[in-house]
């Protein structure tokens, strides 16, 4: 049986409608294009205006010294929080503002926020400003129809999760934004479906290899040595031996889709010889042997895989195609890493929400975990909160594809079940549990 206060809370989320499609069109409408990391301070300045006027205290906190931050793109996040009448819980909700390069393949405006049959369209709609949006509204929804909460309410918009997160959430994290101390529940509405739960993670580590040669003429080159043709071995040798032995593993985790609950690796990108001539430079390249190639890899690994022994992998790949090549000679340089998370399904967190799915759709609610990482790695790494999960509306395929959308009744959706997880871990009768 819905509890009063449920009722309710649905009855001002539905009123609220015309408003969620609103706010995320507005929010679609500031290009957050990351990289470089554009409007990020107006988005910032925007929410600051929404969230104030709802009685939020806000805080404008620049990642100062993080990768990519200047003067010319500076890396702005908002932290807003609404404290309750009494002293309980922190429940955050945390969203990321920027968004990828526009791409080509769209067939109405990455940044109009066009709305048809039911649908947002637009660069973000999906990944995750619709998400963001409907976390507010929930918020909004929660504060009119139970004032009288306990504990509080957190929102915030954070920079440069599509490119590592560490102007944003890593950089809050490491000043004590998300202590456990300060917040005890997080949500990420990251578009993984309105039914879903998203435990946490596969991991992740990205390593530039360079093969070296020796530069000579292009037409005598057996006077040089050609780094690319090195680079060809270790390419062939990974065809060989690795990618054959990445399909044979797989873990216990619900990664979804199927294929990522493998072991994988991609190629992310590939350099070799001389630099390529800007766009306006019309003549040819001049004939060398490159003494240079590069390769940058992308490797997903599993929970059951041990960090040192992704590493030790392919270094032993190399010293083998080393053994093998008599001026093969190499360098591997560490870009980053993640290693892999996932909240336990007793936690706080996860059965709040999974009971909401039941109440709002109906049915139970699907785990899952992303075969990409996102920022829940830095507020389970750095700020030691475990109670954290994603959960959003949206269809993760859609996530940085051409013509992207998000539904207005997936977010009205995921916004009863936010609402509902509020009334769960912010109000004295649990009211949620006691009658849902």
């Amino acid at each position: 049986m819905q509890s009063e206060k449920a009722t309710a809370l649905f009855g001002v989320i539905e009123a609220r409608r015309d408003d969620l499609i609103a706010l995320t069109q507005e929010l679609v409408r500031i290009p957050t294009i990351n990289p470089p990391g554009d409007h990020y301070l107006e988005i910032c300045e925007y929410l600051k205006r929404r969230l104030e006027s709802s009685g939020f205290a806000t805080e404008l906190v620049r990642g100062e010294g993080t990768p990519g931050d200047s003067d010319r793109y500076p890396r702005w996040n908002i932290v807003a929080r609404r404290d309750g009448r009494h002293s309980g819980e922190c429940v955050h909700f945390n969203s990321h503002t920027d968004v990828v390069e526009v791409g080509h393949g769209w067939s109405k405006d990455p940044f109009a926020g066009t709305l048809e049959d039911g649908k947002i369209f637009g660069r973000g709609t999906c990944d995750m400003k619709g998400g963001l949006a409907a976390s507010i509204i929930a918020a909004e929804a929660f504060i009119e129809t139970c004032p009288d909460y306990a504990g509080a309410i957190e929102i915030s918009g954070t920079a440069d999760e599509e490119t590592g997160g560490y102007g944003g959430v890593a950089y809050l994290a490491e000043r004590g934004y998300f202590s456990p101390d300060r917040v005890q529940h997080v949500i990420i509405p990251e578009p993984l479906q309105k039914d879903r739960i998203c435990l946490g993670h596969r991991g992740v580590w990205w390593a530039e290899i360079e093969t070296h040669g020796e530069i000579a003429h292009g037409s005598m080159p057996f006077l040089g040595d050609c780094a690319v043709r090195h680079m060809g071995a270790v390419l062939t040798e990974m065809e060989t031996s690795l990618f054959p032995a990445l399909a044979t593993r797989s873990t216990d985790m619900p990664v979804v889709p199927e294929g990522a609950r493998q072991s994988t690796l991609n190629i992310n990108s590939f350099h070799g010889g001389q630099d390529e001539n800007p766009p306006e430079f019309t003549g040819f390249p001049s004939p060398c042997v490159p003494d240079s190639a590069r390769m940058v890899i992308d490797r997903r690994f599993l929970i059951e895989e041990d960090f040192q022994d992704v590493q030790q992998e392919i270094h032993t790949l190399l010293e083998r195609v080393k053994s093998q090549r008599e001026t093969f000679s190499y360098d591997i340089r560490d870009l980053h890493h993640v290693i892999p998370t996932m909240t336990d399904k007793t936690a706080p967190i996860v059965q709040s929400t999974a009971k909401a799915i039941k109440s709002v759709l109906g049915r139970d609610a699907e785990y899952v975990v992303s075969p990409g990482t996102y920022d829940q790695k830095h507020i389970d790494r750095i700020g030691r909160l475990k109670n954290c999960i994603a959960y959003g509306p949206g269809l993760l395929e859609l996530a940085h594809k051409p013509d992207e959308y998000i539904g207005v009744d997936d977010m009205l959706d995921s916004a009863k079940v936010m609402g509902l997880c509020l009334i769960d871990l912010l109000t004295d009768a649990g009211e949620q549990g006691e009658k849902l």
